[in-house]
């Protein structure tokens, strides 16, 4: 729906679950200044549809199934040059999601739960380059801020420059001259001091609380 002295906000919807899709399709009809110009269910889709139709702002789950992630399709689709921008639309709200989110690039993060109003104002403030954050997320962003940095060991400050760049347990003790025991044991120490659980993770909070080079 649209008003006659405003050009609509154009939308890309990409989630990987059809009845998703079609229930936002509809909300968003309803919305607003806003025009749907597509829908994909990978990220792949994404990529290709948003080459093609210029998208003011893509609605984006971060869970696609198979190929590319949300995380990764917001990253390519904000390379410079992109006049996308991405607003993650999703259940998940762990501190490393959210991290991982806003440093591929995305202007927003709501959770599904959103009311319609506040999806919608969401868009509007996407659109214009401006953050939009749900409540939680931004408490969430509020605290960790807040939180004191975690105090980390120089082997482990290592370790993590190493996970920074994509190495494997056993790459990581050869570089290191230790064993892989010693690696995973001090895995499950920087786990526990950031919160995390996964490699991704760690890194993500890592970058995000600037523990690393």
């Amino acid at each position: 729906m649209t008003t006659p002295d405003r050009a609509p906000v154009r939308i890309l919807v990409c989630d990987d679950h059809a009845v998703v899709r079609a229930g936002l399709l509809a909300l968003l009809d309803s919305a607003p200044d806003v025009e749907v110009v597509g829908e994909a269910g990978t990220g792949e889709e994404a990529l290709a549809l948003a080459a093609k139709l210029a998208p003011d702002v893509v609605l984006m789950d971060l869970q696609l199934g198979e190929g590319i992630d949300g995380v990764e399709t917001t990253r390519r689709l904000t390379a410079p040059g992109s006049a996308a921008h991405v607003l993650v639309l999703t259940t998940y709200d762990t501190d490393a999601d959210i991290t991982r989110a806003i440093e591929a690039g995305a202007t927003g993060y709501l959770l599904k739960a959103e009311r319609p109003d506040e999806l919608f104002a969401a868009i509007h403030a996407a659109a214009e380059g401006r953050t939009a954050l749900s409540a939680p997320v931004a408490g969430r962003v509020m605290a960790n801020l807040r939180r004191p940095r975690p105090t980390l060991t120089d082997r482990e400050r290592d370790i993590l420059a190493q996970l920074a760049r994509g190495i494997g347990n056993r790459d990581i003790a050869r570089a290191l001259y230790i064993s892989e025991a010693t690696v995973k044991t001090h895995l499950r120490r920087i786990y526990d001091k950031l919160g995390v659980d996964t490699r991704a993770g760690a890194v993500a909070v890592a970058k995000e609380r600037r523990l690393l080079p």
